[in-house]
């Protein structure tokens, strides 16, 4: 990985994605019983920018919102830790949102036995409806950017998007800018036929991967020996060869990463992650018997940690023990963006325990 000096950029990391607001009943309640809905601003793309500000870095957003009372909630959120929200474009309201809105989910944080579950209300948003040209690339560029972070959420909401995920990366390319892309498979947006459409040629710009074994089988359809049709059971051994069969068919891939969750409940998981860089794996360390608050976000802050190394100049075993220290302490707060300050990331990374602090 060959990443552009900080002083040669006035950004360390753009995320060009789309932004929603998340309701969420509180605790563990259910959303057809509550009276009461939590406010989370959110969005695959934009919690590893809103996380990498956290850390120090310099972080913008890429996107579209509408100019109402909801779209600066996620403007004042992504300003309120620094990060630079001038390149995102702001639709005019019509009263109504016919034609732009922003985009809702409605998540429950599951426990025991019941899993955490979201329903979308995103239909017709102001990023959903984002054609090329709409943003001002050369202007964000001729400044500077080290690395582009983006995904399959974003490119999958409409063809306008897929093809602003191409525009962009394509102009970050020719500036020498290194990219990331998320493939985060979800059914609810595209089917696996779709994506496999759209996906092969965006991947052929990426310099690094993210995803699980789900998400390259649907999204890549590259299968995983040995793994059971529900996903229940990994075998490390089985994705790594996976992973082989991935960057022999994309050789400009330099990096790719997954995490490795083994859910025992909806409180308690076991996770850690794997990095393959430049010809070799590198495992993690494993946060067994992990209790988590809210899981959402928890592959977010992965790519988030796992990119702070990178840009940071650490070599890949540290980078990837980062990566899974920052998604196992984002998991431990509620909401979808990072909550986590570098002094508590670096203590957990170093093995630091959970004894009180005083």
């Amino acid at each position: 990985m060959i990443i552009k000096p900080a002083a040669d950029a006035k950004l360390d990391i753009v995320s060009l994605g789309e932004c929603m607001l998340r309701l969420s009943p509180p605790g563990h309640g259910r959303i057809e019983f509550s009276n009461l809905m939590e406010i989370w601003v959110g969005g695959g793309e934009y919690n590893v920018a809103y996380a990498l500000a956290r850390l120090g870095l310099r972080s913008g957003f890429l996107s579209r919102i509408v100019d109402n009372p909801l779209g600066h909630i996620i403007l004042n959120h992504g300003r309120s830790v620094g990060m630079d929200m001038s390149h995102v474009v702001i639709a005019p309201y019509d009263g109504v949102g016919k034609k732009d809105r922003i985009g809702l989910n409605f998540t429950e944080v599951g426990t025991g036995v019941r899993p955490s579950v979201t329903m979308y209300d995103r239909g017709h948003s102001a990023a959903m409806n984002m054609q090329p040209g709409m943003l001002k690339i050369d202007e964000l560029f001729k400044n500077g950017v080290r690395w582009l972070h983006t995904g399959g959420i974003f490119a999958s909401l409409s063809a306008g998007t897929a093809a602003v995920v191409k525009e962009v990366m394509q102009a970050a390319k020719a500036r020498g800018t290194t990219i990331s892309y998320d493939l985060n498979f979800r059914s609810k947006l595209w089917s696996a036929k779709e994506a496999q459409k759209v996906t092969p040629d965006l991947v052929r710009l990426v310099d690094g991967l993210i995803g699980n074994e789900e998400d390259f089988q649907k999204v890549l359809g590259i299968e995983v020996a040995g793994v059971d049709e529900n996903l229940s059971a990994l075998d490390t051994a089985a994705y790594e060869r996976m992973v082989e069969q991935v960057v022999a068919r994309y050789p400009n891939i330099k990096m790719v990463g997954t995490t490795l969750r083994e859910v025992k409940s909806g409180l308690i998981n076991n996770w850690s992650a794997i990095l393959w860089c430049d010809g070799k794996f590198y495992r993690s360390r494993r946060f067994d018997g992990l209790e988590i608050e809210d899981r959402v976000g928890g592959g977010d802050g992965f790519c988030s940690g796992l990119a702070y190394g990178m840009l940071t100049g650490m070599n890949p075993q540290d980078a990837v023990d980062l990566g899974a220290a920052h998604g196992a302490l984002l998991q431990t707060t509620r909401g979808d963006t990072s909550q986590i300050g570098h002094a508590e990331l670096m203590h957990v990374y170093q093995g630091g325990s959970a004894r009180i602090v005083r």
